[in-house]
């Protein structure tokens, strides 16, 4: 499940990074991770207006209709189909997979909405750092890094500003040290509980 808005940001027993942000090479955080999809899957399967259905069925009717499903719900269909090129998950295929790469282009079709009291646009900011340490494969390891390093804090509800989030990405694509990475998103930690 994912922490409410505004909850104290908790250390990971398994890793000793804050919670959520271990994934992928931590195996609790990616399951947290995970569940955040998982967990909106399973509120959404058990709504009853599926009976009769199986999850594939359903799984392949809401990947043909993205913009009409919360993005949680469309990456938890995904991954209950597998990719006809590659056997992966769909949308989880090595890069150059036309069907995954397809079918990761769609996800971001779903529906993202901000819950109470965050700043506007964290449930996407949410949305791209999960797809991204759920596809790790998929990036640098520097953009990794930052991803799964802001991910606790996205989701408490912060949001870097526009001027801090630039200055990440430049330190990201300029193929900065790890460390300076670490670094500022420390720093900007620090900020967000001060």
């Amino acid at each position: 499940m994912r922490p409410e808005v505004g909850a104290a940001l908790h250390r990971c027993g398994a890793c000793g990074g804050y919670e959520y942000g271990g994934a992928p090479g931590c195996v609790r955080c990616q399951e947290l991770a995970d569940g955040i999809v998982e967990a909106e899957w399973q509120r959404f399967w058990h709504v009853g207006e599926w009976a009769g259905e199986s999850e594939a069925e359903v799984a392949r009717l809401v990947v043909a209709e993205p913009d009409q499903h919360d993005w949680r719900v469309v990456d938890a269909a995904m991954d209950r189909l597998t990719c006809g090129d590659c056997a992966n998950r769909l949308g989880s295929g090595p890069m150059g997979c036309a069907t995954c790469d397809r079918a990761h282009g769609f996800r971001y079709a779903a529906v993202e909405i901000d819950r109470p009291g965050v700043p506007l646009g964290n449930e996407h900011a949410i949305r791209v750092n999960v797809s991204v340490v759920r596809r790790p494969q998929m990036t640098s390891a520097n953009e990794l890094l930052a991803r799964r390093l802001l991910l606790p804090a996205l989701l408490m509800g912060f949001l870097p500003t526009a001027a801090e989030a630039h200055r990440m990405s430049a330190l990201i694509k300029n193929g900065a040290a790890a460390g300076r990475i670490v670094d500022l998103i420390d720093d900007w930690l620090r900020d967000c509980h001060s």
